[in-house]
């Protein structure tokens, strides 16, 4: 029986499309992209999510309970300031991390109240509000002017920034389980030291693609989903 013959690619692959436009699995893309690009950046990134993932790794529920809540704002916090810097392009040393610090702990306030109910709703916090924190970053915002800048950005297209938190989510989550299984089964490691490995080189994912989801949302202020599917098309179209 003869194999399938498939048609070979000639071209270089169609560039990605505009953040108006930019689908939830092109923004996947794009933060791996990212991450390749600033690695060493994003090693820092990663480093107060997997210090936090090492400490709690063998707590009992009360104590997870009673510490992570508050150890988890300011690892979180840490982390996504890191990365909106980073994909911003503005320096950690600048004024405007302050502010950003302040709201990332603000905003992530709720979010272990609402992940406790269900994780759905904490990702719908971070959604609608988290985008405080890279406006904030980039737009050199007060704390109040990030908060506002924040929901008019999740308001923008709540969808696209749901369902790519959740997606990155995912991917962070799931690939995190596996990673520090294989390197506690197959490196002869210790649990705390697998989850520091795993957390250290898989979370800046997460934080990366929050902070690029901030440029897909920006595009998106003032449109409608209509003129967005209008910009989506209207490429094919020009094609042929």
């Amino acid at each position: 029986m003869a194999r399938p013959r498939y048609p070979k690619s000639t071209g270089p692959p169609p560039p990605p499309l505009p953040p108006i436009t930019r689908t939830v699995g092109q923004l996947v893309a794009e933060t791996v992209k990212t991450y390749g690009e600033h690695w060493k950046a994003g090693l820092v990134i990663g480093l107060p999510a997997a210090i936090l993932s090492a400490a709690a790794t063998g707590f009992t529920r009360a104590e997870t309970l009673a510490i992570v809540p508050f150890a988890g704002g300011i690892a979180t916090t840490a982390s996504y300031v890191i990365a909106s810097g980073v994909v911003g392009g503005v320096s950690l040393r600048s004024r405007r991390v302050v502010p950003a610090a302040i709201v990332g702990v603000l905003v992530y306030l709720p979010f272990p109240l609402l992940a406790a109910l269900f994780v759905l709703p904490g990702i719908a916090w971070f959604a609608l509000v988290g985008l405080a924190v890279p406006a904030a970053i980039r737009e050199d915002l007060g704390v109040r002017a990030a908060l506002r800048r924040g929901v008019e950005l999740g308001r923008a297209d709540f969808g696209h920034a749901f369902f790519g938190l959740v997606t990155l989510t995912l991917v962070v989550f799931l690939t995190q389980i596996a990673a520090a299984m294989l390197l506690q089964g197959f490196a002869d490691n210790s649990e705390r030291a697998a989850a520091f490995l795993a957390g250290l080189v898989l979370s800046p994912v997460l934080f990366i693609g929050a902070a690029l989801l901030y440029v897909d949302q920006a595009a998106r202020v003032g449109t409608t989903r209509a003129e967005r599917l209008a910009v989506r098309v209207a490429p094919r179209d020009s094609a042929q």
